[in-house]
């Protein structure tokens, strides 16, 4: 998934969000703090909400089932790796995976996982603690080995 793919989905289910949430246009454009003309043009596909509003839907609403099913979970592993290219965040708790993950290998304790909706692989340790993620598999296999050898 590139940033614009990501800001393309986002684009797309704004205003899925924002019916499920029960929000006018008015109030919705106020939340996200952009004019409801450019909210109007994003829900017509005439416009786009671009990098740092499409993060800030992420963010506010991140609890949005419309976003889970979008997406595939948590949404914060996404935007880390789509803002830098790889990223090492050890032990963070996850629920380890049984929803939108697959498991791809598993060695001394850590397994690979790749998000079955937005593909991004990430590393947990033996206490499904998460250890890394990125959208590059060379940067996942290189880290798993160092860890797993």
């Amino acid at each position: 998934m590139t940033r614009n793919e990501f800001i393309k989905k986002v684009d797309e289910k704004v205003k899925l969000i924002r019916n499920e949430k029960g929000y006018t246009q008015d109030k919705m454009a106020q939340i996200l703090g952009i004019s409801k003309k450019t909210l109007v043009q994003v829900e017509k596909e005439r416009g786009s909400l671009g990098w740092a509003v499409a993060i800030a839907v992420c963010v506010i609403f991140k609890n949005s089932e419309i976003l889970e099913l979008t997406f595939g979970g948590d949404i914060e592993d996404i935007i880390r790796s789509l803002s830098s290219e790889n990223n090492d965040n050890k032990y963070t708790s996850t629920l380890g995976g049984k929803l939108w993950w697959k498991d791809i290998q598993t060695k001394n304790g850590y397994t690979v996982q790749q998000n079955v909706i937005s593909n991004h692989y990430r590393i947990l340790d033996s206490n499904n603690l998460r250890v890394s993620y990125s959208f590059e598999v060379e940067y996942i296999n290189k880290r798993f080995n160092e860890l797993a050898d």
